[in-house]
Formats: C-alpha cells, sequence, structure tokens
C-alpha cells in the first residue's frame, strides 16, 4: 500500500523514490511506513488530491517533532556547557534549531527527492525551498519518535544535527567579524584586510588552521579554527579588537600601539 500510494504520486517521469534507501540514509526501519509518509506529505499534495479517504499532511508530526528536537537540544547544551547562563544557551538553541540550520541537515538526507508535493509546487522549487526542508526534518524527528520512542529520536538527532553543532555554534560565536573589520577599515581608509594561514596542522578530518590578520601589511591579530573560515573570523575579532583599541590610545594621547600578537585584553593571541 504505501509504495503504491508513492508510485501514484510520482508517475509522470519523475524516477520514484525508494524509501528504504531514506531509511538507510536515516539509519532508522520504521515499524510504520504510514509515520513516514505522513512526514513526507506537504500541505500542497494533500490538498491537491482528490479521494474519499482523509490524507494528514506533515504539519501535526511537525510540530511534535519540533518539541522533540527542542528537549533533545536543550538537554545536549545543559550538559554540555555546565558554566553557560540561561540566555546564552537559549541563543544558542534558537541558533542550533533555526531552519537554516534544520535545512541543511535535511538536505544531507536529500529529503528534498521524497517530499510528496502538488505539482505547482514542485514546478515552483519546492523541493528546495528552505522551509519544506526544514519543516520536513522535523516532521521526520516527529515520525521517529511516534514509532521508535524518544531514544529512537535522539540518536536520530545526534547522528544529523549534532554533527554539525561545533561548526553552527562557531559561526555564531565569530559570526560577521570580517565584514565588521573590513567596514572599520574602509570607513578610515585603511583599504582592504588581508588573511594568510600561518599553520595548518592535524590529520584530514581534524584540521586545525593559523590564520594572520593583516591591514596595510602589518599584522593585527590571529586566529585558530578547525577550518580556515573559522580561524579567519577568529583573527578579524582579534585584529578588529587591536585597532579599536590602538584608536583609543590614540585618542588619549598614548603613541603606543597595541601589540599585533595580543588580543584586546592583553593576552597573547592564538597562534
Amino acid at each position: 500500500m504505501l509504495f503504491a500510494f508513492l508510485r501514484k504520486f510520482f508517475k509522470g517521469g519523475r524516477k520514484e523514490p525508494s524509501l528504504s534507501e531514506l531509511e538507510r540514509t536515516l539509519g532508522y526501519r520504521f515499524q510504520n511506513n504510514e509515520f513516514l509518509v505522513t512526514a513526507l506529505s506537504h500541505r500542497s499534495y494533500v490538498n491537491s488530491q482528490r479521494t474519499d479517504k482523509k490524507l494528514d499532511s506533515n504539519e501535526r508530526m511537525e510540530f511534535l517533532g519540533d518539541a522533540v528536537l527542542n528537549i533533545v537540544v536543550t538537554d545536549y547544551l545543559f550538559r554540555e556547557y555546565p558554566d553557560r547562563e540561561e540566555g546564552r544557551m537559549s541563543k544558542m538553541k534558537s541558533l542550533v534549531v533555526s531552519s537554516k540550520v534544520l535545512g541543511l541537515c535535511a538536505d544531507a538526507w536529500k529529503l528534498g527527492e521524497f517530499i510528496l508535493l502538488s505539482r505547482s509546487e514542485e514546478k515552483s522549487g519546492g523541493r528546495k525551498r528552505l522551509s519544506i526542508l526544514a519543516d520536513a526534518y522535523e516532521a521526520v524527528i516527529g515520525a521517529v519518535y511516534l514509532d521508535g520512542g524518544l531514544e529512537a529520536a535522539r540518536k536520530l538527532i545526534h547522528s544529523s544535527l549534532m554533527k554539525i553543532m561545533d561548526e553552527v555554534l562557531d559561526d555564531e560565536e565569530l559570526a560577521n567579524y570580517k565584514s565588521k573589520l573590513l567596514e572599520y577599515t574602509q570607513s578610515r581608509g585603511l583599504g582592504i584586510p588581508s588573511y594568510d594561514v600561518l599553520q595548518e596542522s592535524g590529520p584530514e578530518h581534524q584540521k586545525s588552521f593559523v590564520v594572520g590578520v593583516y591591514v596595510q601589511n602589518q599584522e593585527w591579530g590571529r586566529g585558530t579554527g578547525n577550518s580556515k573560515k573559522s580561524a579567519e573570523q577568529a583573527g578579524a575579532r582579534v585584529a578588529l579588537t587591536n585597532m579599536t583599541g590602538s584608536v583609543e590610545k590614540a585618542a588619549e594621547g598614548s603613541s603606543r600601539g597595541p601589540d599585533p600578537r595580543r588580543d584586546g585584553n592583553g593576552a597573547q593571541a592564538a597562534g
């Protein structure tokens, strides 16, 4: 019944997806496949069907999955960051469960290939639409919770969302420092900052980078990270702190600029 249900939708040239393939990607095999079908059923598809049988869209499943996702992520943050205050953890959670991040997780599962959409929604690019992908990710979490319980859902969340959490939080911690530094230097006629990889170490799956940040050929800071991007952002933060500190000292009549290898608190910069 399940595959006949999907075969009807995908007639007309589109390759029929294999739900067993999706289950392999998820690392979870459903006992009740109807839960998965519901999780994949966008409201546009349900509204386009002419049938006496009542079909459910994935909206209720998404609502459930959202609640499961929040408790699992909150539990993880509470245990992994015992020194963080409630307000800080709330911001971290909001970032981790944002549509952008959940959409990335859904894309990693290639979930867009399996979502049931109306033909008009599909033609308008629905399979790649961030909101649809993020909602479907939450709906699948809800379906796994219904089918296998909280631990099954937790395992799925850890195997997808938690795998990229560190990178996501790094981006949040260091967000926009490169653009802020660029805006600062250009507003003062100092040109465009440059970034140079000074050190690269570690195995391929766990690289570490040290990046120097230069303005008018002078090094103003260094940063480290598990990618060039995060190292550049870290370095830009140090450079911005050093440069703004230098301006403040000049305004106070001090002729001594900051040590470009130290951060705004006088501590040695990474590297």
